[in-house]
Parts: structure tokens; sequence; C-alpha cells
């Protein structure tokens, strides 16, 4: 069963469509990137799956419920950061955190761990007011995963952001949808920053989505060259036999690993030699790493 599924999904505020026939699935325990630019529908998707909102045709399903009939039982398992957080600022961090967990039945105890897992526990005698944008953002994921969600619903995370809170709160979110096991899709029409980050995307343009799956199926449909992180006990030494594949564009090494740059033309008989490398122990491990978003992006809709 996907998480999330939306099957030829219209949604209409007076005269304006804001989604146009919207088809897609989200499977469990990926890290999904939701993008498109600003007024393609991003909002609308993530208010139709916690059940703000209701269908004006078609079908949505969240964990095999209707979200708009279901609310209750869907919003408990459901994590959300939205765009613009408003918080009362005069008030201490601990103070809001633990008035949010006993709304959800929740004690001091969910407080700490949020706050650990997001880096603020020692902010939680400061006021809301005193915290920079980069803790706000960190504040806002706390009570996002308050209650220990199954799905994190991130509308614009680094919006507001200067450049190295950005990278921050992306690493962190990349590093508690791994280490947490949840699901996370993220709405965003910054692509570069999404580049590292995702491993899913769902490409949304004018309320239609355009396409959507793992960034390795997109590359290879659409011909858009891919990166895989491989990993040896002798990375120069393979670096040297790896450069030398039919299709490797660039091979660079990253701590102790290396980054290989692969053909669109040549995915599959690479990864066929990665593989037989791995089996054959001159490789420890290898993953597919990232693919150009925005050149995805651009193809996609343009093919579409």
């Amino acid at each position: 069963m996907h998480v999330v599924e939306l099957v030829n999904v219209y949604k209409r505020f007076g005269r304006v469509e804001a989604l146009r026939g919207v088809t897609l699935s989200v499977p469990r325990g990926v890290l999904a990137g939701l993008v498109g630019p600003n007024g393609a529908g991003k909002t609308t998707t993530f208010r139709l799956i916690m059940g703000f909102a209701r269908p004006s045709s078609g079908e949505v399903r969240v964990w095999g419920m209707d979200p708009w009939r279901r609310q209750v039982e869907v919003r408990r398992r459901i994590g959300f950061l939205p765009e613009r957080p408003v918080y009362p600022r005069r008030v201490a961090v601990a103070h809001l955190l633990r008035h949010l967990a006993r709304l959800r039945g929740l004690g001091r105890d969910e407080v700490l761990r949020v706050a650990r897992l997001v880096g603020i526990e020692r902010l939680l005698d400061r006021s809301v007011a005193s915290l920079s944008r980069g803790y706000l953002q960190r504040l806002g994921l706390a009570q996002a995963l308050l209650g220990d969600p199954e799905l994190l619903l991130l509308d614009e995370p680094t919006a507001n952001l200067d450049p190295g809170a950005r990278a921050e709160i992306l690493r962190l979110i990349r590093d508690l949808g791994r280490e947490l096991g949840v699901t996370v899709i993220i709405a965003s029409h910054i692509l570069p920053e999404l580049q590292e980050v995702v491993n899913h995307l769902i490409l949304i343009s004018q309320g239609v989505v355009v396409d959507s799956g793992s960034l390795e199926e997109l590359s290879r449909r659409y011909g858009v060259s891919s990166v895989y992180r491989v990993c040896g006990a002798e990375p120069r030494a393979l670096a040297a036999r790896l450069i030398a594949l039919d299709g490797v564009e660039g091979v660079m090494l990253r701590g102790g690993c290396l980054d290989l740059y692969v053909s669109p033309l040549r995915v599959s008989e690479v990864r066929r030699v990665l593989e037989e490398m791995a089996a054959g122990g001159l490789v420890r491990r290898f993953e597919y790493l990232t693919a150009s978003l925005g050149e995805l992006y651009a193809r996609a809709v343009g093919a579409s």
C-alpha cells in the first residue's frame, strides 16, 4: 500500500482550477520532492492529503483512508510544517512545545525527544522571539515531529532563510528521514536545494502532475546524467578503474567514497558493472545519489 494516493483529482476554488486531474502515489519510506513553481498546486495538494480541503472530484487516499471523512485518524499520523508558521513570540520554546504536546495527549518526555532530534534542547528556556530564522524552522520541525508521525509534510521549509541556514535545514530533514524511517514530502520551487536530499520526485506544473517516480527512473526516462555514490577499500585505485568505463563522465573523491557521474545513455551498463564489482568484493557498497532536478523538470514539462 502506498502512503498517499491521488487519482484524477480536481480541486476548484470558484472559477480557479488549482488541480486538474492530478494522479500520484507516494511509496512508504521515501524522501519525496513535490516540485514546481509558485501556484503550481503544491499547497493545495497538502491540504487535500491532510483533509483540510475536499476534492471537487477524484479520489484521495492516505493509508487507504479518505482524509476528508477520517480526519482525526489521518492527522494524528501526520506531522506538518506550513510555509509561514506563526508562533506566540513572548513564550518560552519549552512552554510552546509542551502546550502543543498536550494537545496530542503527550508529556514532557516527548518535548525533550523532539528538541534533541532537531538540536534545540539548549534553547528550551529561550523565548520564541529570540530565535533566529534558522532555529525557528528547527522549532517548526520539532512541533511537526511530536507524536512520532509516519508522514511529514514540509511546505517550503527553507523559505526566507539564508543559504547557510537552508543547507543546514535540508541536511537535518534528510538525516531525520533516514534515522526515523518516516516518509517525507517536501514542497519546494527551489530545485537545486533538493538535489542531494530527495530520492523520489513529483513534478507538478499548472495544477497537473507531469510525472513522478524515483530519481533513478526519471533520469533514465528523460536522459539526464546520474550520480552514484561508490565506496570501496581503495578509493583511488577504484577511481582509476571506474573512470575507464564507457559512459562514466567523471569521478570525484568525497570522504573516502566516490561520486560517479554517468551518462544517461549508459546508466544500465554502468550499474551492471557496479553490481559485478560489488559481488566480487571490489566495491563495498554503492547507491544512486541524484540527478539534475532542474534538467529533469525542464525535460518532463517540455515533453508533456
